[in-house]
C-alpha cells in the first residue's frame, strides 16, 4: 500500500480485552512483544525494531520462513521469560503489538505508558487468538488492513481447497498432543494449532475443552493416555530427543492410532511453523503437513505417514546447534561477597530443574500455591536435559537484589544476560513468584498464582 494510501487510514481504533488503543498515526517503530506477532508484521511490510523471543534461537528471532521478509534488518532481540519494560521503551516504539504475549492488565498499563498498544480480544482464552483475527487486528493497527484481508483470504481458500480434495479429513477426530516426562497432553479447540486442523475438516475432542477450563491445553494423567486414540495423532514436540520421549511412553503402543500408524511426528521446522501459524509460516507449513495428514487417515494402515518436507535440513541444522553447543561450557560464577552469594545461591536453587520442590520452599516466595507451576517446570526441564540459571553478576540493594544470569538448556546457554530480582525477608533471601510465572509464560504455561 503506498504511503499516502496507509497515512490516510489514520487514527485507528482498535479494540481489545483491556479496552481500545488509538494508533493516532502509521507507526514507524513497532515493537512486537507477542511470541509470534512479528511474523504478521513483517508478511505485511513492516520490520519490527524489537522483537520478543520465542523459542528455537533463531538469529534476530526469526524463522527460515520469514527470513526473506526481514531482509538486511536487525531488530533487537527481547527476552521471552518476561517483558522488559526498560528495553521497550529504550527501543523509543511508537507501537507496541503483543496479540500473543499473553499480557496482564498491570502489563498493559506498563507497556501503554510507553506507546500504544496492541492486545487480543476478550473473546478467546490467553494465547487462543485464531490466527486470522491476530493477521487482521495487526493489520489494522498500522494501517494494511487491506493487504492482510487479501492474505488471510488467499490462505483461506487454500485450506478450503484442501478439506475439498481430502474428504477423509472431514470429521475426523485430531489430536494435537504433546508429552512432558512421560505425561501426556493435547492442545484444545481454542489453541491455534487445533483451530487450523478444524479449518481443514478435524474435529478435536470435547474432552480436551473439558480438561482445559479457561485455557489452550489439557495434560493427562499416564493412565489417560487413552484419551489421545483419535484418527490422527499429531505430535508437536521441540526436537528429535522428545520423539524419543514420546516413543517410549509407557502406554503409546496401547493406542490404535498408534498400531494403525496414524501418527504424524514434525520436524523442528515444522512444528515451528505449525506453532507460530502465522501469515508467512502457513503457506510454508501446508506443504509439508499436508502430505502427512493425508497418509494418516486414508484408511490404510499400511501406508507409511512420510517425514515432514523439513526433516533433511533441520535434521543438519541440529547437528551444527549440538556440536556448536557441545562446544561451549557455562560455570557458575563464585561471590566473595557473603549477600551476594547467598542472593546467587537461592536463585540458582529455585531455578534448578532438578533440585526437589522441597528444597525451593524457604526461597521462594508462596511456594505452596505454586506446586503445579514446579512441577511443570521440572518436567520441562527433563525435555531439554534440565534448566538452569547461573548468576553472573549480583547487585545488592539492602533486601533487594538484582541478578544478572544466563540460562541453561541442557548445561549449554541458551540465553544470556537476562536479569532479575529477588528480596530478602527475615534474612532469606526469596525469589518472587513473579519471576517463576514470567518464566513459565514464555513456554505458555499458566501460573497458579
Amino acid at each position: 500500500m503506498p504511503a499516502e494510501d496507509t497515512e490516510s487510514v489514520f487514527p485507528v481504533t482498535i479494540e481489545h480485552q483491556f479496552g481500545e488503543t488509538v494508533v493516532p498515526s502509521e507507526p514507524e517503530r513497532v515493537v512486537s512483544v507477542g511470541f509470534n506477532d512479528q511474523d504478521d508484521l513483517l508478511a505485511l511490510g513492516v520490520v519490527p525494531v524489537g522483537i520478543r523471543d520465542w523459542y528455537g534461537e533463531q538469529p534476530f528471532a526469526v524463522w527460515p520462513w520469514a527470513v526473506e521478509a526481514l531482509g538486511d534488518a536487525e531488530p533487537a532481540v527481547l527476552s521471552p521469560a518476561e517483558l522488559d519494560f526498560e528495553a521497550i521503551a529504550a527501543l523509543d516504539p511508537d507501537l507496541i503489538v503483543g496479540v500473543s504475549s499473553g499480557m496482564t492488565d498491570q502489563d498493559y498499563g506498563l507497556l501503554s505508558a510507553i506507546a500504544p498498544t496492541v492486545a487480543q480480544s476478550a473473546d478467546f482464552v490467553a494465547y487462543g487468538t485464531p490466527w486470522q483475527d491476530r493477521a487482521l487486528r495487526i493489520g489494522a493497527a498500522i494501517g494494511r488492513l487491506d493487504e492482510a484481508e487479501q492474505q488471510v483470504d488467499a490462505i483461506e481458500a487454500r485450506l478450503a481447497d484442501i478439506r475439498a480434495e481430502h474428504p477423509s479429513f472431514d470429521g475426523a477426530s485430531a489430536a494435537v498432543a504433546f508429552a512432558f516426562d512421560g505425561q501426556p497432553g493435547a492442545y484444545a479447540s481454542e489453541d491455534g494449532r487445533a483451530r487450523l486442523l478444524a479449518d481443514m475438516g478435524f474435529v478435536t475432542p470435547e474432552v480436551y475443552d473439558e480438561i482445559a477450563g479457561d485455557q489452550f491445553y489439557a495434560s493427562f494423567s499416564a493412565e489417560q493416555t487413552d484419551l489421545l486414540d483419535t484418527d490422527v495423532i499429531v505430535w508437536v514436540t521441540a526436537g528429535p530427543e522428545d520423539d524419543a520421549a514420546i516413543r517410549d511412553m509407557a502406554l503409546r503402543d496401547t493406542l490404535t492410532a498408534v498400531r494403525e500408524g496414524r501418527e504424524v511426528f514434525l520436524d523442528t521446522e515444522t512444528a515451528g511453523a505449525f506453532s507460530f501459524g502465522s501469515l508467512l509460516s502457513l503457506p510454508a507449513l501446508l506443504d509439508s503437513l499436508v502430505p502427512q495428514l493425508e497418509a494418516a487417515v486414508d484408511g490404510d494402515p499400511a501406508t507409511e505417514v512420510p517425514p515432514s518436507a523439513f526433516a533433511e535440513s533441520s535434521s543438519d541444522a541440529a547437528a551444527v546447534d549440538d556440536e556448536e553447543a557441545g562446544a561451549e561450557t557455562a560455570e557458575p560464577v563464585t561471590f566473595e561477597d557473603d549477600d551476594q552469594a547467598a542472593a546467587a545461591s537461592a536463585w540458582s536453587l529455585v531455578f534448578d530443574s532438578t533440585a526437589p520442590a522441597a528444597e525451593k520452599g524457604a526461597h521462594l516466595e508462596d511456594a505452596d500455591a505454586v506446586g503445579g507451576t514446579l512441577e511443570a517446570y521440572a518436567s520441562a526441564g527433563d525435555a531439554v536435559g534440565g534448566i538452569a540459571m547461573h548468576p553472573t553478576a549480583v547487585v545488592v540493594d539492602g533486601d533487594t537484589a538484582e541478578i544478572t544470569y544466563d540460562v541453561l538448556f541442557g548445561g549449554s546457554p541458551a540465553y544470556r544476560g537476562q536479569t532479575g530480582t529477588l528480596g530478602r525477608a527475615d534474612g532469606v533471601w526469596q525469589v518472587p513468584t513473579t519471576e517463576l510465572c514470567t518464566f513459565m509464560a514464555s513456554a505458555r504455561v499458566p501460573c497458579e498464582q
